[in-house]
């Protein structure tokens, strides 16, 4: 796995193109009619009363990555990671925003059971917060556990827009009754930056399991790609990155996690990625998974290694019982190497940080299943293919649900799926492309009912990994009226194609 990551990486350095303003940037045409219709947001005092919970200014800033290495880019507050917001379940709270950029901004609440219009999201109707405007948003939190906040805007080409940038925050939503037991908290944001197109080089996918792969899309898939390459198109685009970071810094110089021998550390972890799946070891110990995407999972076991997609949480508690000067890090040597790491240092402990590879793992979700437990059949199954179009759009790949691509020049688009409130609906997802698809629902959170064809039970999600032609069956309960988005979260394929609207009827 490790020497397929590298490769990968070195391949997106050695083969990476310039990429100019010409190619395709849907959300400029978003921006030009949302920043009229958004003027009616003032500038000024929020119309409720009494000061927020918490301000967030967006703004582009310096951050340093590493000593005299400072990168641009648009952040909350002037730093990166945007600052941890806590919150109490069931608890109203109000967040002030202010866009001090010139161009109309997006902030979604990922992960949380909130009403349309706060959510974030311009294709579910929430208003976009106007260039040097501001907005203020109030809504109730839940579900509690870990959850977090990101721009929502479309980057198209722009590798300096969406979730590119430094628009990433951590949300720790305090649940009523705490049954964790831990001696402490740590909050972990990963990140890369200084972005650059390349043509192909797809990631590795052999950590996931079960690694069945259903043959007739297996077979689609390939003969498609043959003939377009018979056809003299190159590979679509792919993103690669020179900058790795926990909580915005490189290793070895981020500030070390500073341990006693005997405690309980209970990490939360957040892929803020905007491409890239990451993977988290720390040498001599092991996670004990007790939550994904901030829902309790029903089977605290322990791991050597995490493996987080785009968006995705882990929180995870490790018993500290192995003194030392320890690096956690990504299993990808160059990645770690190019700064995705932190020192772990216990107390007494000196010397250089060392790393040492841990046990093979492959990540199995249905490990914290339930087990014997038997999913709740769904009122009605919706059946959605996901394919890919090899370089259709100016050479980034189009991709399609059902053979439709979601408009990608700004317009609204009508809800594909329509729902009942109350009702349990079953996804059954058939990937018909290489590419391994974090896989997001906005305002709801299901239960993975199916993973390669093997039936599993009780674990809650917002994001799950869809490995290249391979199934999976999600289901949600529609309890939360409005429009809901439906999205690959790996940015380049939100942005070309890979989104669809449920409605409420």
């Amino acid at each position: 796995m490790t020497n397929q990551t590298d490769s990968r990486r070195q391949f997106l350095k050695t083969a990476g193109l310039a990429v100019g303003a010409t190619l395709l940037s849907p959300i400029e045409n978003v921006f030009s009619a949302a920043s009229a219709a958004s003027q009616n947001q003032s500038a000024g005092a929020p119309s409720d009363s009494g000061p927020a919970d918490y301000t967030l200014h967006i703004k582009t800033s310096p951050v340093e990555i590493a000593p005299k290495r400072i990168i641009s880019v648009t952040t909350y507050n002037g730093q990166f990671p945007g600052p941890l917001l806590r919150f109490k379940e069931g608890q109203q709270a109000t967040v002030d925003v202010f866009n001090d950029t010139d161009a109309p901004e997006q902030l979604h609440w990922h992960g949380q059971k909130i009403s349309a219009d706060v959510d974030g999201a311009a294709e579910e109707g929430t208003p976009f917060i106007p260039a040097h405007g501001m907005r203020r948003i109030a809504f109730t939190p839940n579900p509690a556990g870990l959850r977090f906040y990101h721009t929502h805007n479309r980057a198209g080409a722009n590798l300096a827009a969406g979730q590119y940038s430094g628009q990433v925050g951590p949300v720790y939503i305090e649940p009523k009754e705490n049954p964790g037991r831990y001696d402490r908290e740590v909050f972990l944001t990963l990140k890369e930056f200084d972005p650059s197109f390349s043509r192909g080089g797809d990631m590795a996918q052999d950590f996931l399991f079960p690694p069945a792969v259903v043959k007739s899309l297996h077979d689609t898939g390939e003969s498609e790609m043959k003939a377009s390459l018979a056809k003299r198109m190159p590979h679509g685009y792919e993103v690669g990155y020179d900058s790795f970071t926990i909580n915005g810094r490189m290793f070895p110089h981020g500030e070390p996690i500073r341990v006693r021998r005997g405690q309980r550390v209970l990490f939360h972890i957040l892929n803020g990625s905007a491409t890239e799946i990451r993977s988290l070891a720390l040498p001599g110990h092991t996670f004990q998974v007790v939550a994904l995407d901030g829902n309790p999972v029903p089977n605290p076991v322990r791991v050597p290694v995490l493996w987080l997609g785009t968006g995705e949480r882990i929180s995870a508690v490790v018993e500290m019982s192995h003194p030392g000067v320890w690096v956690l890090g990504d299993l990808a040597d160059d990645d770690r190497r190019h700064g995705m790491g932190i020192v772990v240092e216990y107390a007494g402990s000196t010397g250089k940080a060392l790393w040492l590879a841990p046990p093979p793992l492959k990540w199995n979700y249905a490990r914290f299943a339930k087990a014997g437990a038997t999913a709740a059949p769904p009122d009605e199954t919706i059946e959605m293919t996901f394919a890919k179009d090899n370089a259709a759009e100016e050479g980034f790949n189009r991709w399609t649900i059902n053979g439709a691509s979601y408009p990608m020049t700004g317009e609204m688009a009508p809800a594909m799926f329509h729902v009942k409130q109350g009702r349990r609906y079953r996804i059954r997802m058939h990937n018909a492309s290489d590419d391994i698809h974090p896989i997001h629902l906005h305002r709801h959170s299901f239960e993975l009912t199916s993973l390669a064809g093997k039936p599993t039970a009780g674990i809650m999600k917002d994001v799950v990994m869809l490995g290249g032609y391979q199934e999976a069956e999600i289901d949600f309960v529609a309890d939360n009226p409005g429009l809901t988005l439906f999205h690959c979260h790996q940015q380049l394929h939100m942005d070309f194609g890979f989104m669809t609207l449920f409605d409420y009827v």
